[in-house]
């Protein structure tokens, strides 16, 4: 259950990556903590002012609960899909598109939270979430919506780092001119470039690395933006 893809009107693919259930009990756990502070806080301010635990008093009991009771819902909407918990924990509250949810989608989470969490002390959400796949609950199944996390998944392609051979010898000293800046946005342009075929950007890329570091070769562009990647890579290694 780590991500799942969205395939829009547009044909555009979104990659959601769909927040750990550990991560999200946490963030519950958080939240209640919360929770159970403000009433210990309120409780020691009645006790304070001199108030008894007459009938009277649990009207004001009931009022000052009413926060509680909206917690979520309040959060969420005020937050942007986040709760207090959610917010230290990295995770969010979204659209299955991955757009912003509407305050009718956090109504219809907040108000099946009664079945998904209280009255089931919350086992029918961990159960639905589990076979689900795409992170949702009752209420997020009913919603349109999920918990995604906001932690960035590094990847080696995310990185300066490709692999080179023990025994690899460079070809172009002049990739020294560069600096990691410039070698990792070109290997994602290039990268990207190579997986849809962008043979313009390719050539973008040729003209303007031998623009940065005056290499002349006949090579393919290619090979030759491959090679300077590799060669860089050999020299910072060496360091």
């Amino acid at each position: 259950m780590d991500n799942f893809h969205i395939e829009t009107a547009q044909n555009v693919t979104i990659k959601q990556n769909v927040a750990q259930l550990s991560t999200r009990i946490g963030a519950f756990f958080i939240d209640m903590f919360i929770i159970a502070g403000y009433y210990i806080i309120i409780i020691l301010i009645i006790n304070a002012l001199g108030f008894s635990l007459d009938e009277s008093l649990y009207v004001y009991y009931a009022l000052l609960s009413l926060p509680v009771f909206f917690y979520s819902l309040l959060f969420e909407t005020l937050m942007n899909g986040q709760t207090p918990g959610k917010y230290l924990s990295k995770i969010r509250v979204t659209k299955l598109d991955g757009s912003k949810p509407t305050f009718g989608s956090y109504l219809i989470r907040w108000m099946l939270r009664l079945i998904d969490i209280s009255l089931a002390s919350g086992s029918v959400a961990l159960l639905t979430i589990l076979l689900n796949g795409k992170g949702q609950r009752l209420g997020d199944l009913a919603a349109g919506t999920t918990v995604i996390s906001e932690k960035k998944n590094i990847t080696i392609d995310d990185t300066l780092i490709v692999d080179i051979p023990e025994e690899y010898k460079p070809t172009f000293s002049q990739v020294t001119l560069l600096n990691d800046n410039d070698i990792q946005t070109i290997k994602e342009l290039f990268f990207k470039a190579k997986r849809s075929g962008n043979h313009k950007t390719i050539l973008k890329l040729h003209l303007k690395i031998i623009a940065l570091t005056g290499i002349n070769t006949d090579m393919q562009p290619t090979n030759f933006i491959d090679v300077v990647i590799k060669d860089y890579n050999y020299f910072t290694q060496q360091t």
